[in-house]
């Protein structure tokens, strides 16, 4: 799980480097998993991940908001949509409710390579019309 493959690149260094970075945050998680690890190592890995994530969602609306991007507002949606959903299973993980478990990291990775793919690809084009690479 979190295998960053090339095909991923969007062509914007900044995004992909930030993108690759997800995803080696996701591996940690699924390695932690995997081992068993105790539960605290887990919930510290995910918060990592989730302050990782809210970083870069950060930096992405900024580019998008400067070169004023006419998707953004639905952008941002999908943005806050997986924050309040990954939000909501740390809050889970801490109180006990559910342990951190592949059905909730094969969600993860499936939403960064839809949103990578699908999403992101379509400001690739306006963006890099205005020379940021």
């Amino acid at each position: 799980m979190f295998e960053w493959k090339e095909r991923y690149a969007i062509g914007i260094d900044s995004i992909d480097a930030q993108h690759k970075g997800l995803y080696a945050n996701g591996a940690e998680l699924f390695a932690a998993m995997s081992a068993g690890q105790a539960k605290e190592r887990l919930s510290s890995i995910l918060a990592h991940l989730v302050q990782y994530t809210e970083a870069h969602f950060a930096f992405e609306e900024r580019m998008l908001q400067l070169h004023k991007y006419p998707d953004f507002p639905a952008h941002k949606a999908k943005h806050d949509d997986l924050t309040r959903q990954v939000k909501q299973f740390q809050q889970d993980v801490r109180s006990g409710k559910v342990g951190v478990g592949v059905p909730l990291l094969a969600f993860v990775e499936e939403w960064l390579t839809q949103h990578i793919g699908n999403v992101d690809r379509r400001y690739v084009p306006f963006v890099t019309a205005k020379a940021v690479a």
